[in-house]
């Protein structure tokens, strides 16, 4: 494909995923100023609001300083007029990041796809600055290198990964094929078996990241159906009609992959914060006085000890993981049997697998973790270290188990080289 084309087609990508995601916002937000506040809405408040919204789900902090008169009628203590949002609604960022992962793809299978990443990449840049530049406000204020630099990496990271995912596994000509070579060796019989372990390591590492998403997706759906009460006793508290309801329930819903990110923290046994001084993990739950989000009705008010049997979850993930890469280095057309099975090869998956699932699980407990309010409710979500460090040690018992274990019978065996 001629490489104008993939910097316009990656160009229209970027505009896309940046249009759709403030739409996404600036729709129900305008319902509400229409339905809500009627006369007394003040509308040229309304797209500096959207525009915030997008740039927290773009993990851009939110330095909020309300006015006099709003902390007398609210009654709110004159200390905490000003504190910072910076907890993410991370269905905004999951949309841009797989968009972007999608146009990078494409440009690598078109065979350019540096030029198609870097034009993405800088549109999103102009974009940013284009709404930074047409949103200031002084309730909501935000630094201007976050306001531009972040939006940017949520689109630039993910299509560079996304393009260099699909460069390795279908060929581009050039960088990614050179690299290969490199590594493995030009001719395929010197037994190099590295390319095929490259292969596995990432086919693992993605089992190991989906499986983690999947058990705290499966933890807040359980939660949702044994706490469904509790859910709507707040929804009632909240004494908001049908209008507010809905805000109410889109506001949480852009928040749900943050939540299932919280429910995996707790599966590892970790758990997360709502508040400083605060815990909720499988050994027990020590909260302080909570917002009456309906959202929060999800969590434990006195979690049982044999909720730590979720841990079994996270190692079969590691299991299945260890699985999938022990099956790709059978298979792999690239080695022969006898390099299939050495162990060094394996430990170095072993060890790529753990490692960077690990990091994978501290770059989702950032992602997931922040502030939302003044004073304690600086700190919510889960603590990364602590996160990764659970994540690495359970998924290293499921994958060596896997890995490790003596060969079945029926194992595969490598394809031969021609």
């Amino acid at each position: 494909m001629n490489r104008l084309l993939v910097l316009l087609l990656a160009a229209v990508d970027a505009l896309i995923a940046a249009a759709v995601g403030v739409a996404v916002v600036f729709a129900p937000l305008t319902l509400f100023w229409v339905m809500a506040l009627g006369g007394t809405a003040d509308w040229a408040a309304l797209w500096p609001a959207a525009v915030r919204i997008w740039q927290l789900g773009q993990f851009v902090p939110l330095h909020i300083t309300l006015g006099d008169d709003y902390l007398v009628a609210a009654g709110i203590a004159p200390q905490a007029a000003s504190f910072v949002v910076s907890l993410a609604p991370l269905a905004l960022a999951v949309f841009t990041a797989l968009f972007a992962a999608r146009s990078g793809a494409r440009a690598a299978r078109s065979g350019a796809w540096a030029v198609g990443v870097a034009a993405g990449t800088l549109v999103t840049l102009l974009i940013a600055a284009a709404l930074w530049a047409t949103s200031r406000t002084p309730v909501a204020a935000v630094y201007g290198w976050q306001a531009l630099l972040l939006p940017t990496a949520v689109f630039g990271i993910p299509a560079l990964v996304g393009a260099v995912v699909e460069a390795w596994r279908s060929g581009d000509g050039g960088l990614i094929d050179a690299l290969r070579d490199r590594i493995d060796g030009a001719d395929p019989r010197r037994g190099h078996p590295w390319v095929g372990a490259v292969s596995a390591a990432a086919r693992g590492l993605a089992a190991a990241v989906a499986g983690l998403v999947g058990v705290g997706a499966l933890a807040v759906a359980a939660a949702a159906v044994l706490r469904g009460g509790q859910i709507v006793a707040l929804f009632e508290a909240a004494h908001v009609d049908v209008l507010g309801g809905a805000v109410l329930s889109l506001g949480q819903l852009v928040y749900l992959p943050t939540l299932i990110v919280w429910g995996a923290s707790f599966a590892a046994g970790p758990g997360f914060a709502i508040g400083a001084g605060t815990a909720v993990s499988p050994a027990g739950t020590t909260l302080g006085v909570l917002p009456g989000i309906p959202a929060l009705g999800l969590i434990p008010d006195n979690p049982s000890p044999w909720l730590f049997a979720l841990v079994l979850a996270v190692v079969a993930v590691g299991f299945l993981a260890g699985a999938i890469a022990r099956t790709r280095l059978a298979s792999a057309g690239e080695m022969d049997a006898a390099a299939t099975s050495t162990t060094a090869v394996r430990l170095v998956v072993f060890g790529a697998i753990v490692v960077l699932a690990a990091a994978a699980a501290a770059l989702l407990a950032v992602c997931a973790s922040g502030a939302v309010g003044p004073g304690r409710l600086g700190a919510v979500g889960p603590a990364p270290g602590p996160f990764a460090f659970c994540v690495g040690v359970e998924l290293a018992v499921g994958a060596a188990i896997a890995l490790f274990s003596p060969a079945r019978t029926g194992e595969p065996a490598a394809a031969p080289v021609d």
